[in-house]
């Protein structure tokens, strides 16, 4: 059940209360990033590995917590999840923390792509909201006739990471330039 009030009137603290256990950012990543909506798609799909009463409960807590909404799916059908305005404006978040991943963890090249993308294209990241508000929201893109910030994206990505895949330590680790980010 979602608390009423933080534990205490600091910003941060009320901020990690949703998002700090590491299950839920990687629910909110594959619906954002992943484009994934259904249960089944978020458990079979996820890299890490989520298991199901896992995912149920942060699924539920996510709709809870007022960051995902979820459909009335009626019997056979399957329900979707979608994101809420609360659940749009966690990208920045994302996009903050893949930036410092790749600055100080161990990533792969091929996973770390998108985080420096979009770390290095603020636009992009602006379009990618906007994009997902009319997925999710129905709110139609301010700039319809630009290509969708997701094709940008994966036209990006599949540019930088021909022929890669090796793993990177952080800022030590020479990187491929991404010459067509904004592509």
């Amino acid at each position: 059940m979602a608390r009423e009030q933080p534990r205490s009137g600091c910003a941060i603290n009320a901020a990690v209360e949703v998002l700090g256990d590491a299950w839920s950012l990687i629910v909110l990543r594959d619906i954002v990033f992943g484009g994934r909506r259904h249960f089944r798609e978020l458990l079979t799909r996820s890299d890490e590995g989520i298991a199901s009463n896992i995912l149920a409960n942060r699924l539920r807590n996510l709709v809870e917590e007022g960051l995902l909404s979820r459909d009335d799916a009626t019997r056979g059908q399957r329900a979707a999840y979608s994101l809420t305005e609360a659940g749009i404006q966690t990208v920045p978040v994302m996009v903050a923390l893949g930036a410092w991943g790749m600055r100080h963890r161990p990533t792969s090249h091929a996973l770390t792509v998108r985080a420096r993308i979009l770390a290095e294209s603020p636009e992009l990241v602006d379009d990618l909201i906007d994009e997902l508000r009319e997925i999710h929201l129905g709110i139609p893109r301010p700039a319809p006739e630009r290509p969708l910030a997701s094709e940008r994206l994966q036209h990006a990505f599949e540019a930088a990471t021909e022929g890669a895949g090796t793993w990177s330590s952080g800022s030590d680790a020479p990187e491929p330039a991404t010459s067509n980010a904004d592509a």
